[in-house]
């Protein structure tokens, strides 16, 4: 019988708690399971169970705390602990965690800089988006819509379209303001 080669970088329980290590040093907010999964994902021997496993020994060990809306966050002793092993990570792995990283964090700030609501009052229903930026809000937007589903389906839209819509109103106005100077 001829022995397989093991594919991949992660090959045992330390392998896949060092790679949790190394993630979560880099995120900037809290990351719930399957985001932690999904950045961590970067090489094909990481199996969700190990993963799954691997999380409440680490919040045991203190490396991890295990927070509101069942997210976990790295502790001091996590990142001092990650920060002497993170050279045992292959550096193909931790290039595509560090990539996937970027995106997360990323999209976690246009998220928190994003507010979107439905409201209902009666039989009149709206959807309003608030937009931040540096230094608070910039541009709060509300629309009326006929009913609760259509209020929600703003709501997305508005959510996903934000700097856009931004970005248009504000050329518009520019654009009306320069008319009017030449006028």
């Amino acid at each position: 019988m001829i022995a397989m080669e093991q594919q991949g970088f992660i090959h045992n329980m330390m392998d896949v708690k060092v790679l949790i290590l190394y993630t979560m040093a880099r995120v900037d907010c809290p990351a719930d399971v399957q985001q932690i999964y999904e950045l961590c994902y970067q090489d094909d021997c990481l199996s969700y169970f190990d993963l799954r496993e691997a999380l409440p020994q680490m919040v045991e060990s203190g490396h991890l705390v295990f927070g509101e809306g069942g997210k976990y966050t790295i502790t001091e002793k996590g990142r001092d602990a990650g920060a002497v092993l993170e050279d045992s990570l292959a550096v193909p792995v931790a290039r595509r965690v560090q990539e996937a990283v970027a995106r997360f964090n990323s999209q976690a700030q246009r998220d928190s800089r994003i507010h979107t609501a439905v409201q209902t009052s009666g039989e009149r229903f709206s959807a309003s988006m608030e937009l931040d930026g540096e230094k608070g809000s910039i541009m709060r937007l509300e629309l009326m819509a006929p009913s609760a589903p259509q209020a929600r389906r703003l709501a997305l839209a508005l959510r996903n379209c934000a700097e856009g819509i931004y970005q248009t109103v504000m050329q518009m106005l520019l654009e009306e303001i320069e008319k009017k100077k030449k006028e």
